[in-house]
This record gives structure tokens, C-alpha cells and sequence, in this order.
């Protein structure tokens, strides 16, 4: 079929929309007819190719819609189910049978190829192939290709328009709380980065019932909003040691958790710096390949911990549904960070996301 995608052509270049055709659904594929596509830090930094994806590529990995065709045995979906596009993974290596598919063994070949696990691509135009299933979708297009192993289907009263990011940002810092970290009811938690990831774990902060909710920031309008959606606290940390304010806000100990969403080294040493004795950092910020950090060996002594957590440590299928219903209840108002932007305006989502004016931009398809 005829579709209209926006593609990265080279490293760094601006976004272009063009007509391409898109294959019929092979077994285990889905169709979908796009609604929304969120705009992600990674689909930034694959345009400027920190992660070697293929190029000319069309990226997008928060895509949703509804369902507009099914391969062959596909059962969990149906065309016109209300879904929500997430990332991919095998489901047969020992991660996706443990019930852990975002640290897949096949993570990189699954979300990063740009093409099907044989190398092919479902995306064409006259002059040649066109790298695709990205993250296996490529949603910056109004139909995308997906399989049902990252198609999560979702209940129709809820708003399309602005679920997409669930699929990815959203998820990654909600899971990155309630999945990953898990602070019991009363803990304290800092989070590193008022983005829509950092914001999206203090939401879940709530929601796990942490009494002292830390954001910490360099833009004091994400430090209002990150009041507004339930941070007990905000720290401008360009404004004094925001270690030591950390301490002071609870007795001088530390924080019982910390989140880092910067992906900058010194950031994730005042997060691990931060904690108390037996706390934890979880790392969600993603970095260009090959940055390193240095960090007190004597201080991890005392029980600290870092851990790496990517997608939230989420199994989709379980965990998107359920930040619906929170989101319905008015228990998870992630709402609040998006802004809408027509398929035609996706450069200036992009500028606005980079200047910082924007949270989370959010694609919508007519």
C-alpha cells in the first residue's frame, strides 16, 4: 500500500515527508493505521547516528493507532483494535522467556537493523529499499508495520491521540519506578531530569506512595510542572550542591532512590553521590556509545548500587494497560506533558523538543 513517511535521508539531516509503499503483512505481522506518534530522544539520536542505524531509515517508536490489517496467525488483535505500538523483541531467548524482553539478546537486531530479522525491509520506493521496522514499527508514517509481539492492545475509550508515548519514554520512566526500583510506600526518591521520562517517574513516584519526591532540573518551568504532577520537592541544579541539598532535605543521610535521565556522566555521580547507605540508582539516560563515568569505589562499599534499566524493565503487554487505567482513574496524568503537533510540522516538534520548550511532542495523523 501507498503511505506517506517522514525519512531520515542522512546523519543529522531534517526530516522529509515522502510517499513510499509499505509490504502486505507477512505471518505474525500487524498493520496499523497511525494516530499518534510520540517524538523521542532516541529517534534524535539515531537521526544523528550515535546508534548506527541504517540509513535512509524512518524511525518513530511510539506509535499509536488502530489496527488496518493482521498476517496470518495473529490472534491477539484484530483490525479496528485501538493499540498501542511498543518495542520489539524476540520472545525465545532466555531474557524474553524469563519474562524480561527489554534486555532481549536480540534487542539491538529487534529495534536498531532497520529491517526484518531475514534483512529485508517492508518499505520501498523508486529508487530502492528504505530501512524500516524500526524499533519494529517506524511510526513516523500514517501506517505502520508491526509485529504482534509489540502491538499492546488497549481500551477504546482511552485517548489515542496521546497514548503513543506510553510505548516508550513514558513507560521507560514509570517502569523505571514501579518496575525496576520499586521504593516501598514512604521511601525517598530523586529524580535526575524534568524531561517526560523524569516526569513520568515521578508520577509513578506517587502512585508507589513515596513521601519525599525529589526533581531536579536546570529549567524552572519543568520544576513548576514537576510540582504540579506530584514532586515534593524541586532543585534547580545549577543553583548551589545539589548533593548537599539532597542530604539537608533528609537528615543528612540521602535518598533511598535515584534516577537518572540525563545520560551526562557528572549528573549520574551527584545520582549515585545522592544516595544513602544501601540505596540504589537506577540509570535510564542513554548515552552515545562508549561514554564512561567515574564513581567513588568506597561509597558503592556501603551497599549502594547502580543498575542500568531500559523500557522500564516492562513486559508491555501487562504494564501498558495498566498505566491506562491510572491514567483513567486521574492517578497517572501524563497528559500534561504532551503537545500535539500536525505530521506536517514534525522539524519543528523536533526544534521545539531540543530547545527544551516542549516535553514530549506528540505527532498526529489526519
Amino acid at each position: 500500500m501507498r503511505i506517506t513517511a517522514a525519512l531520515t535521508e542522512t546523519k543529522g539531516a531534517p526530516f522529509t515527508l515522502a510517499p513510499l509503499d509499505l509490504d502486505d503483512p507477512r505471518p505474525g505481522e500487524v498493520v496499523v493505521k497511525m494516530v499518534s506518534s510520540g517524538v523521542c530522544h532516541t529517534d534524535l539520536i539515531v537521526r544523528d547516528q550515535w546508534y548506527p542505524v541504517p540509513l535512509p531509515a524512518v524511525l518513530g517508536h511510539e506509535g499509536a493507532g488502530v489496527v488496518a490489517a493482521v498476517g496470518g496467525g495473529v490472534t491477539s488483535v484484530g483490525v479496528g483494535d485501538h493499540v498501542v505500538l511498543t518495542f520489539n523483541s524476540c520472545g525465545g531467548c532466555r531474557m524474553c522467556i524469563q519474562g524480561r524482553p527489554a534486555y532481549c539478546d536480540q534487542f539491538f537486531a529487534c529495534n536498531f537493523a532497520g529491517s526484518r530479522p531475514d534483512g529485508s525491509t517492508p518499505l520501498h520506493r523508486e529508487t530502492g529499499d528504505v530501512h524500516g521496522v524500526f524499533f519494529g514499527q517506524s511510526a513516523f508514517a500514517n501506517y505502520a508495520l508491526a509485529t504482534e509481539r509489540n502491538v499492546v492492545k488497549v481500551d477504546p475509550g482511552a485517548p489515542l491521540e496521546l497514548l503513543g508515548p506510553l510505548g516508550c519514554g513514558i513507560q521507560t520512566g514509570a517502569g523505571g519506578v514501579l518496575n525496576s526500583l520499586k521504593p516501598p510506600a514512604g521511601s525517598s526518591i530523586a529524580v535526575f531530569g524534568a524531561g517526560s521520562v523524569g516526569l513520568s517517574a515521578v508520577m509513578a513516584a506517587v502512585v508507589a506512595g513515596c513521601t519525599t519526591i525529589v526533581a531536579v532540573d536546570l529549567n524552572d518551568q519543568r520544576l513548576e510542572l514537576a510540582k504540579e504532577v506530584g514532586a515534593t520537592h524541586v532543585i534547580n541544579g545549577a543553583e548551589g550542591d545539589t548533593v548537599a541539598l539532597l542530604r539537608d532535605l533528609t537528615s543528612g543521610l540521602g535518598v533511598d532512590y535515584t534516577l537518572e535521565t540525563t545520560a551526562v556522566p557528572a549528573v549520574l555521580r551527584q545520582a549515585v553521590d545522592a544516595l544513602n547507605q544501601g540505596g540504589t540508582c537506577g540509570l535510564i539516560g542513554a548515552a552515545a556509545l562508549g561514554t564512561e563515568v567515574a564513581l567513588d569505589m568506597s561509597s558503592l562499599l556501603f551497599g549502594r548500587s547502580v543498575r542500568g534499566i531500559v523500557e522500564g524493565d516492562s513486559v508491555p503487554h501487562l504494564f501498558i494497560p495498566k498505566l491506562v487505567d491510572l491514567y483513567q482513574q486521574g492517578r497517572f496524568p501524563f497528559g500534561k506533558l504532551i503537545k500535539s503537533y500536525a505530521f506536517d510540522d514534525i522539524n519543528q516538534a523536533v526544534e521545539d523538543s531540543e530547545k527544551g520548550t516542549t516535553l514530549k511532542p506528540v505527532l498526529t495523523f489526519a
